[in-house]
């Protein structure tokens, strides 16, 4: 199964934040990678997200299960996300995309469209720092189906 970690955004290259994002992905055994989008016009709060969402969403190939980070959505501790990566893996999922958007969030047509609203919890966090935070939880799942000691219950 293939990782896509798509975020709004560009990151500052050789950052703290894009090595630890890296040292996970280096030692995750799914294929990871990270897609960066950015709407360079200037436009009103709600076309906004559109745009950047319609340029994640394109950003995808086709069959893409598609998990949107959003404080509204579901609360899922590392176990349970592991769980749903399994069960997403082991039905022939080809490609999981976790989607991060930009500082007003995502639009309301890829909430929809999303298989999954995925909460981190109700404290807002730097946009780099998701990244990592993702990356990590990423990589503890796959250690979890992995049955490597990593993750402690």
């Amino acid at each position: 199964m293939k990782i896509v970690i798509g975020a709004v955004g560009k990151m500052k290259k050789k950052s703290p934040e894009e090595a630890l994002i890296n040292d996970y992905i280096s030692k995750t055994r799914w294929s990871v990678e990270v897609k960066e989008v950015e709407e360079k016009r200037v436009l009103p709060v709600d076309e906004l997200k559109v745009a950047e969402s319609d340029l994640l969403l394109r950003a995808l190939p086709n069959d893409t299960k598609i998990v949107v980070l959003d404080e509204r959505g579901e609360t899922l501790s590392s176990r349970q996300l592991a769980e749903r990566m399994r069960v997403w893996q082991d039905g022939g999922i080809g490609t999981v995309a976790f989607l991060i958007g930009g500082a007003n969030g995502h639009s309301e047509h890829l909430r929809q469209r999303a298989d999954l609203k995925l909460s981190f919890g109700r404290m807002t966090l730097p946009h780099m720092l998701m990244r990592v935070v993702l990356a990590e939880q990423i990589y503890r799942a796959k250690t979890i189906l992995d049955g490597h000691p990593y993750h402690k219950d």
